[in-house]
């Protein structure tokens, strides 16, 4: 049963970054007028700030930013920034047609990527984080800072960068785990040790990135909720490097249907989670998997007579949330070979056929034997058996004939 949230329920910033980390999806990139098109649909969704690209990184990105930017007007438009004085004043001039700019910057924080990616001492990484945020804030008020890698940084050492960026004058604080490498026990630690020790703590937003190397992106983000984050990023879908981020749709109903247990909610416009789901798949040409958790094609489709037979009596038995809710029109009652009687007798009261019961065992037998040769029956499968004949074998073609009339038509000049 959903628990739906009063208006006083406290509420989960959504940050979607569906159009920066989701496009770096191998095969998902997306043109600027694309990214538009997007972010109007997430700002419909009710999106609470959405990361147009990185700028630094390419002119496309610029462009995307500065479409949205004279259009998209509600959401916070955040770009990313490495902690690089070019890369901010670029980012800063990419922002300039957003009403509500947000400056995001980043710098590895783990032994891992201090040795061998940057090559810097702690006292180097806490210099830059320094420098840069203040630096970010002389240009604008709205600056994030992540620590990337963060659940694979030392604890102190995590903290004391957090206190640098928070004294340098971030909002908001990312602690993130970029390579989807924690529990939901040890990132609810982790948020809650950097919050309890750092100082500054207090007045600034937590924010969690987690991604799903070993698919635990949606659990650990709500663990990091657990633990004191107030901001959960991550995009639509779950698009994202290697085996994505945590998916926006799954965590937008996590809080609605658990609400009792949460007692957060989220910005959204579930009823347009679906058709956001659905416009994304067709711009980057990546479909989700039919089994997907909330748009998957059979999230509320059921072929088992014993689920079929529940949902007849009750659909709370076999469904926690109504398909309308998520934008979906209705159930499936997928007919196959485990449906029951009781499923295929709906059907065909649905199509107009009301049996008795030796007439329906007979057609349930049929109905059997058919499901023996093709996976689904279809209504119309349903309408041939009640005809007597069986559509089992399908159209044959039997003969053809390619005329090729503009060839002959030269021919005859």
């Amino acid at each position: 049963m959903v628990n739906t949230p009063t208006n006083n329920t406290p509420r989960i910033t959504i940050f979607d970054t569906t159009l920066r980390d989701g496009e770096q999806s191998p095969g998902c990139s997306m043109t600027p007028p694309q990214k538009l098109v997007m972010a109007r649909a997430l700002a419909e969704l009710g999106v609470d700030v959405i990361e147009t690209g990185f700028p630094a990184s390419s002119q496309s990105d610029r462009e995307a930013m500065a479409l949205i930017g004279r259009e998209v007007r509600q959401p916070v438009l955040a770009v990313l920034s490495r902690c690089l004085a070019g890369d901010i004043e670029t980012s800063i001039k990419a922002l300039e047609a957003a009403a509500r700019p947000r400056l995001h910057l980043f710098l590895s924080t783990s032994p891992l990527h201090r040795e061998h990616k940057l090559r810097i001492s702690k006292e180097q990484v806490l210099e830059s984080v320094h420098k840069h945020v203040s630096m970010a804030r002389g240009y604008l008020d709205d600056v994030e800072f992540s620590a990337e890698d963060a659940t694979r940084t030392e604890l102190d050492f995590l903290t004391e960068v957090t206190q640098v960026a928070i004294a340098a004058g971030a909002r908001t604080i990312n602690l993130p785990d970029t390579v989807g490498f924690t529990t939901p026990e040890e990132i609810r630690a982790m948020f809650q040790h950097v919050i309890a020790n750092a100082a500054g703590a207090d007045k600034v937003v937590f924010s969690t990135h987690c991604h799903n190397d070993l698919g635990l992106a949606v659990a650990n983000s709500l663990a990091a909720i657990e633990g004191g984050a107030r901001q959960v990023e991550g995009s639509i879908n779950g698009i994202g490097e290697r085996a994505g981020n945590c998916a926006l749709e799954e965590i937008a109903m996590v809080l609605k249907v658990r609400n009792a247990f949460y007692n957060f909610d989220t910005g959204f416009d579930t009823q347009r989670i679906v058709p956001t789901s659905q416009l994304l798949q067709r711009l980057v040409g990546m479909p989700v998997q039919r089994n997907k958790a909330i748009v998957g094609a059979n999230a509320f489709a059921h072929e088992s007579g014993i689920h079929q037979h529940g949902m007849l009596r009750n659909r709370n038995t076999y469904e926690i949330m109504r398909p309308e809710d998520v934008g979906w029109e209705s159930s499936q009652m997928v007919l196959g070979r485990h449906s029951g009687r009781a499923a295929v007798e709906a059907r065909l009261r649905a199509l107009g056929y009301w049996l008795e019961e030796e007439e329906l065992k007979l057609v349930f037998d049929q109905f059997k034997a058919l499901c023996e040769q093709q996976r689904v029956v279809t209504d119309a499968d349903l309408q041939t058996l009640m005809q007597g004949t069986s559509s089992s074998d399908g159209y044959r073609l039997a003969s053809m004939t390619i005329s090729d009339v503009g060839s002959r038509a030269n021919a005859l000049v």
